[in-house]
Order: C-alpha cells, then structure tokens, then sequence
C-alpha cells in the first residue's frame, strides 16, 4: 500500500515493511513469545493490504489562511504527537474513504457545523450504513440540528451530534451489518459507543477459524467478556445453550437486539463482571439479575473468553481451569502469554493463531484452543 502520510502519521508504525514482511515480523515475534509453551504451528489470518478498517477517528483542525479565513481539515498525531493534517486514510473502508471528503466539504461551508468541532468519529458497515458523530467544544442548539438533519439527508448518513453532557441522535444511533459467516448470515446492529471489531473481513475470519476448530456438542458454552454477541450468535449453532456474560449495558442490549434478529433463543446474557459471575456460579453470592437463570440447569463443557487488554484475572482464571475446552481470543499477547502460563498447568494447547486486525501497526490479536490434560 502507497499512502502519502507513511512515516508522519503515527497510526501507521511498520510503513517501511511491505504487507508480507510486517506479517512474517508479527509472526516470528510471537512465535518466539510463546516458544516456552508451544511448538504448533500458527494459523495466521491475513488482512485486506488497504481500505480495511471499518470504524474511524480523527481529530478536526482549524487552520487559517493570510487572509485569516478558517479552514478545518481532517487531522491525526504524528510520531512526536503534534497534529498531522491530511486530506484521506488508505486505511478506511472505501465508502468511509468516500464519504469523508464529501463530509468536510459540506462542514467547511457551514459555521453552525464548523464551529467548535472537536472531532470526527465513523462507523460503517459491509452494507454501506455508515454513521458519523461530531464531538463539539460547545453546546448544540436547535440551528445546529436543523443543518446537521439537512446534512445527513444530503449524505444519505446517520450523525449524531456530541458535547459535554449533550448527545443528539438526529435519525438512529446504530448501524445495520450482515455477515456472511461460514455461508450463513448473520445480522448485528452496532451502536455508536458499543465496541465493535475495526475489520470487518479479518472479524469473519477470526469467528469461522474458532468455528472450525470446535466440533458441534450436546453440551453447553459458557462465555465471558461477550460484548454485542460477535462471537456468542455464531456459536450458539453449535451448542445445546449458551450462557454469556458481560459488563456493558450497552452492549448487553445489543446483545440482546442481535440474538432477536437471528431468531436464536438457546441463549442467555447476564450483565455482571466475570468476577461477579465466579461468585454466583460458586454460590458464595446472589445476584437479582440472576433470578430467571437457574445457574445448575447447565452443562458446560467449554468456555469462551475474550477478555480486555488486561487479560484475565486470577479468580477468573481458576474458573476456567475446570471447563474441558478453553477458547482464548486475545487483543494483548503479553497478558495472553502470562495467561497461558498458569492455563498450560491443567490444559494443553492445541490451535493456535494470529489475527492481523491492525495491519501497519505493531499490533495483533491471537486465538488459542486449549484442551483439558
């Protein structure tokens, strides 16, 4: 990929490598990572070279010409944090690529739009829904609805307009997404604020190689950490029932809103921390969201954690030990590695692999499968 800003923008921090090379890079440094626990080979899941990441910020800045006429730009951190100001991301999805120049146009020509903003959030999805949240320095008066109505209409976008204790939901707050997944489909809505996957493609891929490594079983699935139910809907398939647990009420309802759109109804998902739910399971506390939820009625067999970058914690981690199949997705392969170390005393890996979610960056995310010993 060719992009003008290689080497300022400090989003993009292996632009010197080709895509292949910051692949092998990433895959050699974990493997060497892990070496103390593993010998398997990785499975490794490529990303898209450009035009991949389905969700977007940027900061807006104002600059001024000799004639002292405002100008506001898209802008991103350089390497040394100061501002960056560019006129496109060869990152984005094409249709937020699309959009973005249309968008900034459109605000420089407004001062209700203009005024004040802060910064520029996009959200899209494969079906082209896109919604877009400008974060303002001000309060947001009836004007600024009235053009931000008629930009969205012109745009054929969702806005929603943010400040400090404002948040104006013009038409809706979420987009719609279909995923093609192991030839089925799959619908979500993604609400602005809820944490969604950034890659769309490498997303699917990640769902379908833990699809693939599990057999279809009788028994139940326990999972932790499931956000919207990216992970949780597609594996309900495979299981007789799913319990799942999470802490956001945000994402909890969209949880709930997509297992609904899928017509699935084998599952259940509880709003408690992962250390609320080793209590409850434990019986050393009741919880009244749990009073519909006959917690001894299920069979687990396996578990599946995605947790933050933080990993998981030591009372968690003692829980999962007793389940016969861990599944691991990690965002960080330092806490993972840390992890793994303690899981490897009952559980032996079987499936590893490697998610390329933020391709030109040092970043990547893993999958781990491990089997009770």
């Amino acid at each position: 990929m060719d992009c003008t800003y290689f080497g300022k923008c400090g989003s993009c921090t292996l632009f010197e490598k080709s895509y292949e090379e910051q692949l092998l890079f990433k895959l050699n440094r974990e493997k060497q990572r892990f070496s103390d626990l593993t010998n398997l080979e990785f499975d490794v899941i490529k990303s898209e070279e450009k035009n991949f990441r389905n969700r977007a910020e940027f900061r807006m800045w104002k600059s001024f010409d000799e004639n002292n006429n405002p100008t506001i730009s898209y802008a991103m951190n350089d390497f040394d944090k100061n501002a960056l100001i560019i006129d496109e991301c060869q990152i984005v999805s094409n249709h937020i690529k699309e959009i973005m120049p249309k968008l900034l146009d459109e605000i420089q020509n407004s001062n209700v739009l203009k005024t004040k903003l802060f910064a520029c959030e996009f959200l899209n999805s494969t079906k082209k829904d896109i919604l877009v949240t400008l974060i303002y320095h001000r309060k947001l008066e009836d004007n600024w609805i009235k053009e931000a109505k008629e930009l969205e209409a012109k745009l054929n976008i969702k806005i929603i307009g943010r400040s400090k204790k404002q948040k104006i939901v013009l038409s809706e707050d979420f987009i719609k997404e279909e995923l093609s997944i192991d030839k089925s489909a799959f619908y979500f809505e993604y609400k602005e604020g809820g944490f969604t996957q950034p890659n769309t493609n490498v997303n699917i891929k990640m769902i379908e190689w833990v699809l693939s490594n599990i057999e279809t079983s009788k028994t139940d699935l326990c999972e932790l950490y499931c956000g919207g139910g990216n992970f949780t809907i597609p594996l309900s398939k495979k299981f007789n029932k799913v319990l799942a647990t999470e802490i956001s009420k945000t994402s909890i309802k969209s949880a709930l809103k997509n297992c609904e759109l899928n017509s699935i109804t084998n599952i259940n998902f509880i709003r408690m921390s992962s250390e609320e739910f080793v209590e409850a399971l434990n019986e050393k506390r009741e919880f009244r969201r749990l009073k519909d939820v006959d917690l001894k009625s299920y069979n687990f067999s396996t578990v599946f954690v995605d947790p933050p970058r933080a990993g998981i914690d030591e009372t968690t981690t003692n829980l999962i030990k007793s389940f016969n199949k861990i599944i691991y997705i990690s965002c960080n392969p330092e806490t993972l590695h840390r992890d793994l170390k303690e899981l490897t005393k009952t559980h032996k890996i079987v499936k590893f692999a490697i998610f390329d979610q933020f391709s030109y960056t040092k970043h990547i995310e893993s999958g781990v499968i491990l089997n009770k010993i």
